[in-house]
């Protein structure tokens, strides 16, 4: 029997489901049960059954929203005695530089819950102070009166030697019976705060996580398979996910970025840069022949060092708000309006105006289109606010309405830059693709600023993160730091690490359900020259050196050719492809008419003047049809404005490539 693969996206209001029955992609959306998130998504899943078995991959934001909203579980930290207020003394760097009433995130483990013991191992790895199993017995009788759920366990230099971790994480599991979290499972990397950070957002947020998933886990139907979208663009299973929940942090912005990658592979573009606008904030990537990888993120201003596709969030979505401050100028976000009230135009009490009520006031939505034309907007509400805010700022609500897209546009412009320009891109070599609710609106008007030659707007494309996470594989990262001088960074010592590292991920591979030879394993190098504080990651080869020096130059301008360099850190990332859905495309190129699509003409408001658009059913279009007039395109999850001056055309994939001249 054909199986249904179906990717699940749990949001604030509606829990999406994105499936292939085998003939068709579907959608299905069922009101969010935020009591339990779970309720709404086992009631999609057994409506989308019909009998048949489900290949599911989720991405769930449970492990997300337990750390930004502090919800996840009580937790407890044990450290070496003497550094248990590493997790709040932190860095010294200042998020805010010029706020001069700027506060540290409180760390989510409390003093009076931060313990040391009197053990230590040095930097080389061996024992200078033994541990004392008497300590660590007296220490569980007051975690077990202060109602521990979970604890973290971060000895200085475990990722060398994890001896002391290792019984300490034993005795807690046996007498105590808590979730327990490992650095030197989690992170076995130097750079102690961060490991700690990193260890401690595990803990807090795995218990949720767990219960979470083996709850849905118990409730499929036998047959089913259940997967888990991780941060890295990679899938685990429930048991991984449960375990280590950090890296399922950023699992939805990741799914879209995955989803990116096969349509740019499909459509021959390698080098994309992925814009993916929703209703709160903007997520923006870079993808040169494989999405970027980083290790250097934080969530919520707390460090979590494991590896994530490396994507920079703004605030700047369709429900951002649009307000004064207090110099007398315009500002867009980060504040959202959110889903409800949400934008003015919604008409469920929203009184802030938002870049949706601006993008409505220009005429570039088209309120019987909207979502299918089965959400009712509501222009009429927005004449009064944009005159009395134009009013304020003296100009026509107009020139207002346009000021807001132009700010808007500005925000997610500099963190395009951020992730291309200031890591040596440039963004002309690259084609935009958008995707998210609002992204076709603003899409063509980024590419113009930043020269960016080609957009690309797949289809659904408010829904192609949840496309994304069936696209993705089954992947596993391990890492682990040697600190090896170029002198002693030997190919046959560094062959040797490598397997040992292989073997640990290998093995893991298999209990995931996959045997060796199907699993593809790619090794990575993290190196500085010496002196440096931070490293680079590269691929792994005989030539590291050389490639590390022509990554350096990219990124920074410069090469010390001759300098010594030193290997931090190596890496082994694991691949088992998995079965997975086609994208859906048109079986022939047929010559069929684009007046069939046009549904009527709309004024738009482009540069202070009125001029006419053609709005067309993107339903309709066909393989090769080519809109060369100003059009506005509408369909179920977003809404694209091709403006004067560009053209577009549908390819075999009914992808919508725009070019700029």
């Amino acid at each position: 029997m054909e199986k249904i693969y179906v990717g699940v996206d749990t949001g604030g209001t509606f829990t999406d489901f994105v499936y292939w029955d085998s003939r068709e992609w579907k959608v299905l959306k069922i009101p969010s049960t935020p009591d339990n998130p779970a309720k709404a998504v086992l009631k999609g899943l057994d409506i989308i059954r019909e009998g048949r078995k489900l290949d599911i991959v989720h991405g769930s934001t449970v492990a997300t929203n337990a750390l930004l909203e502090r919800k996840g579980a009580k937790t407890a930290l044990i450290t070496n005695k003497g550094f248990e207020d590493i997790l709040e003394i932190g860095r010294q760097n200042r998020e805010n530089l010029y706020d001069l009433h700027y506060k540290k995130p409180e760390p989510l483990v409390p003093r009076q819950l931060r313990f040391g013991l009197n053990c230590r191992i040095n930097a080389k790895g061996e024992v200078i102070n033994n541990l004392n199993i008497e300590e660590v017995e007296n220490l569980i009788s007051i975690l077990k009166g202060a109602g521990i759920e979970s604890v973290a366990v971060c000895f200085l230099h475990s990722y060398i030697n994890p001896e002391h971790e290792k019984v300490v994480g034993e005795i807690l599991k046996k007498k105590l019976n808590v979730f327990v979290s490992l650095s030197s499972e989690i992170l076995p990397e130097f750079r102690e705060y961060e490991r700690m950070s990193t260890t401690v957002i595990n803990a807090y947020v795995s218990p949720k996580m767990s219960k979470y998933l083996f709850h849905l886990k118990e409730n499929i139907k036998e047959g089913d398979t259940l997967r888990v979208m991780q941060s890295n663009g990679g899938i685990i299973s429930v048991e991984t996910a449960s375990r280590e929940a950090v890296r399922t942090i950023l699992s939805g912005p990741a799914g879209g970025v995955i989803g990116a990658l096969a349509i740019g592979k499909l459509t021959g573009f390698e080098n994309l840069i992925t814009f993916d606008m929703g209703g709160t904030s903007t997520d923006v990537s870079l993808i040169s022949g494989k999405p970027k990888i980083t290790t250097e993120s934080s969530i919520s201003g707390l460090p979590v060092k494991v590896p994530m596709i490396d994507i920079h969030t703004v605030g700047a979505g369709g429900g951002s708000i649009a307000k004064i401050d207090e110099g007398g100028a315009l500002k867009v976000g980060p504040e959202s309006a959110g889903a409800e009230p949400g934008p003015i135009c919604y008409g469920r009490g929203g009184k802030s105006i938002t870049v949706t009520d601006a993008n409505l006031y220009l005429g570039r939505l088209i309120p019987q289109y909207f979502l299918g034309g089965k959400m009712k907007l509501y222009p009429e509400l927005l004449e009064t606010p944009f005159k009395e805010m134009a009013s304020q700022l003296g100009l026509s609500p107009t020139e207002l309405a346009e000021g807001i897209i132009k700010i808007a546009n500005s925000n997610m412009e500099r963190a395009i830059r951020k992730i291309s320009v200031e890591r040596g891109y440039n963004p002309e070599e690259f084609a935009l693709l958008s995707f998210g609710g609002a992204g076709g609106l603003h899409a063509v008007f980024l590419a113009k600023e930043l020269k960016i030659p080609t957009v690309i707007i797949p289809q659904s494309p408010g829904l192609l993160s949840a496309v994304g996470m069936l696209l993705a594989d089954v992947v596993k990262d391990f890492s682990t730091t040697v600190m090896l001088k170029e002198e002693e960074a030997h190919l046959e010592t560094l062959e040797g690490i490598f397997k040992v590292i292989e073997e640990k991920l290998l093995k893991e591979m298999e209990e995931e359900g996959f045997s060796p030879e199907k699993i593809l394993l790619e090794r990575y190098a993290d190196i500085r020259y010496k002196g440096q504080s931070y490293e680079i990651i590269v691929p792994f080869s005989e030539n590291f050196k050389e490639t590390f020096e022509m990554e350096h130059e990219r990124l920074y301008g410069y090469a010390h050719k001759g300098r010594e360099i030193e290997i931090v850190n190596l890496r082994v990332k694991a691949i088992a492809p998995k079965d997975k859905p086609p994208l859906k495309s048109f079986e022939e190129k047929r010559e069929k008419p684009l007046a069939d699509a046009i549904l009527g003409k709309s004024n738009v408001v482009l540069n202070g003047e009125l001029q006419s658009f053609k709005v067309i059913d993107r339903a309709k279009l066909c393989w090769g049809n080519v809109i060369d007039f100003p059009a506005i395109v509408v369909e179920y999850s977003s809404t694209t404005i091709i403006p004067p001056g560009t053209y577009a055309e549908v390819d075999k994939y009914g992808n919508l490539t725009i070019y700029l001249s």
